[in-house]
């Protein structure tokens, strides 16, 4: 497939037609747990790895096969391994690279999952883990101290859509012998490769985008060969590796990745503008706005913004509340990245394992508003939103 368009990859990486007459257009499920061998010397065979094939879905499944295969070669990765959830992934990523005594750099503004997986749960295991701003390569340049094998961040951030000088923070981790490690949930392969830009491996929560109908939770790691290879050596041990039938779902969800992206990414243009024209709302968050503190650099790593934006409601929490509570078509919900609209309020769901002191230090407000901009007709969604910020600040 060397040389076709991101979108005919997606839809035809996973396609068995053409090998033989009869296969199927897509990509079986393989809804089984064992594979059954003639002889136990066949059997061995396989489960020692001498002979391919199957033994077991925790040590490898050809429906997830395939996906890790169309990830991987969307990525631009040599391979890939996909797991349970995206928490999965990241805590697979930071055992396998550090250990008692190591340490990691992140990106102050990230997940609240990440981030209290680096700062409640690996400190258990001896890991330590420090937060800068990774809009700053100069603080993220100070932090990397001796014993730092990762260095953490994501392509687009939660909830405030900063984002970082990826090669110059792939220099720093370098000259510290360090990995860049890249969440690229928000941007996708669609938009952004970080691995291209000297990241050393990159994740996704695949529940959001790469899913995109809000009906399976994954997650995905992409890298060199090695490494995968080095994680899936160690989920024999410590499991979460994904089902098959999300695995099939994920297919399912990657062909239409680039339209999705793309009617995303047109409908949060046109609802950023017209936020940040709203007298109720103060400020808007969104990549592709020259208000945006990293425009410049969004402008020179992404080819497009996605579809995430974040906004601070005048009128702080009480503001915030009456929006969402007069809102008629977005969905208050939690997660992103699927076909309806969402509305969250940061400081009490995605980032509520921060303390208030933590959460400001990094500039989400009690006021921040994410919002993950669906596939609706824009007008609808504006629509709504205009009703629900007005009736919000008449009741001021």
């Amino acid at each position: 497939m060397g040389g076709r368009g991101f979108a005919t990859r997606a839809i035809h990486q996973s396609d068995l037609s053409g090998t033989a007459d009869g296969t199927p257009v897509v990509t079986p499920l393989f809804q089984t747990a064992n594979w059954a061998f003639s002889t136990s010397e066949a059997y061995a065979g396989v489960i020692g790895e001498d002979e391919p094939g199957y033994v077991y879905t925790r040590l490898g499944n050809p429906t997830t096969a395939t996906f890790e295969r169309v990830l991987a070669d969307l990525e631009g990765a040599e391979a890939a391994l996909c797991l349970a959830s995206g928490m999965a992934a990241v805590h697979l990523v930071a055992i396998g690279v550090c250990g008692a005594g190591d340490r990691i750099v992140s990106g102050g503004a990230v997940y609240g999952g990440s981030r209290s997986l680096f700062a409640n749960i690996l400190p258990r295991l001896g890991i330590a883990a420090e937060f800068v701003d990774a809009s700053s390569p100069e603080s993220v340049r100070r932090a990397m101290a001796d014993r730092t094998k990762l260095l953490y961040v994501e392509t687009i951030s939660n909830p405030l859509m900063g984002v970082p000088d990826l090669p110059r923070l792939a220099e720093i981790a370098h000259e510290h012998g360090a990995l860049l490690v890249v969440d690229n949930t928000f941007a996708t392969p669609y938009y952004c490769r970080p691995l291209e830009w000297g990241a050393d491996l990159v994740l996704h929560s695949a529940t959001k985008y790469l899913g995109g109908h809000a009906d399976l939770i994954a997650g995905v790691v992409a890298g060199s060969a090695e490494r995968i290879a080095a994680f899936r050596k160690m989920t024999e041990d410590v499991g979460g590796i994904a089902a098959p039938l999300t695995a099939w779902l994920l297919l399912r969800g990657v062909k239409t990745l680039a339209l999705r992206m793309e009617r995303h990414t047109a409908n949060a243009a046109r609802v950023a503008e017209f936020l940040e024209g709203h007298r109720a709302v103060a400020r808007v968050f969104f990549p592709w706005l020259p208000s945006h503190p990293d425009h410049e650099v969004a402008r020179r790593l992404l080819t497009g913004p996605g579809g995430m934006i974040a906004f601070e409601v005048k009128g702080g929490v009480e503001g915030g509340q009456r929006l969402q509570d007069a809102l008629q078509l977005c969905v208050r919900a939690a997660s992103l990245g699927e076909c309806h609209t969402l509305i969250t309020h940061p400081a009490s769901t995605t980032h509520r394992q921060l303390n208030r002191e933590q959460r400001e230090a990094v500039g989400i407000t009690d006021g921040l508003i994410r919002l993950s901009v669906g596939l609706e007709d824009v007008e609808d969604i504006i629509a709504d939103l205009a009703q629900a910020l007005d009736t919000a600040n008449d009741e001021r």
